[in-house]
C-alpha cells in the first residue's frame, strides 16, 4: 500500500468530517477545530470503512495510527489560527522542537526510528489555512524538512503533498496534508 493513496484517504476522511456539520466541542462547524486524539480516531473509522484496509487501522500512543504490517504514521496538526480567528501562540513548536523524547515531528520521527515491527513508517501533518493564506505553511514544512535532514541526519523521502479548499470553518478554509516516510537508514543523533 503506497503512502500516496494513504495520504488521499486520509484527505478523504478529513474532509468527511469537515461535510459532517457536527461542531468539535463549543467550537465553530468544520474539521479545523478538532484536537489531534479526536481527529485521529475519526480518521482510523473513515478508513476501517475502506476494503483495502480491511478494518485494521487502529490508533495507539505510538504510532499514532497503525496499519498492521503495513504502516506504522505519526500525526501532527499545524493550525496558525484558532477558533475565534486569532493567531495561536507557539503553533510551530509541533513541527520543529529537535529533540529525542519531544512531542514534535522531529521527535516523532525519532520514536519511529526506534519502533519495533516489520511496517513503513511516515509522519503526517495535517494544516490549516485561511483562503487565501494568512500565514502560508510552506515556510514551516520547509524548515521540518532542513531540521529532520540536516541538522537531525533523519532521512525522508519526498514529501507528498495534497490540498482541499473550500472547507466549513469561517478560519480553517483549506486543509493541507503533508506526508513523508520516515526512512530507516538514519543515524539520528540521541
Amino acid at each position: 500500500m503506497k503512502l500516496e493513496l494513504i495520504v488521499q484517504d486520509i484527505l478523504a476522511a478529513l474532509v468527511a468530517v469537515d461535510s459532517c456539520g457536527l461542531p468539535f466541542k463549543n467550537f465553530k462547524p468544520g474539521v479545523g477545530p478538532y484536537g489531534e486524539p479526536q481527529l485521529l480516531k475519526l480518521i482510523a473509522s473513515y478508513l476501517n470503512s475502506i476494503p483495502r484496509y480491511e478494518s485494521s487501522a487502529i490508533t495507539k500512543r505510538t504510532p499514532d495510527l497503525l496499519i498492521p504490517g503495513k504502516w506504522a504514521i505519526e500525526f501532527k496538526i499545524a493550525r496558525p489560527y484558532g477558533d475565534n480567528g486569532r493567531e495561536a501562540e507557539d503553533w510551530s513548536v509541533n513541527l520543529l522542537h529537535p529533540y529525542p523524547g519531544n512531542v514534535s515531528s522531529i521527535g516523532d520521527c525519532i520514536k519511529l526510528l526506534k519502533l519495533d515491527g516489520d511496517e513503513l513508517r511516515a509522519i503526517v501533518v495535517i494544516g490549516y489555512e485561511h483562503s487565501p493564506a494568512k500565514i502560508n505553511l510552506t515556510p514551516l514544512i520547509d524548515s521540518f524538512e532542513t531540521i529532520a535532514r540536516n541538522v537531525m541526519n533523519i532521512a525522508l523521502a519526498p514529501r507528498i503533498e495534497i490540498c482541499k479548499e473550500g472547507l466549513t470553518h469561517p478560519v480553517h478554509r483549506v486543509v493541507r496534508v503533508f506526508a513523508w516516510e520516515v526512512l530507516r537508514i538514519s543515524e539520528v543523533f540521541l
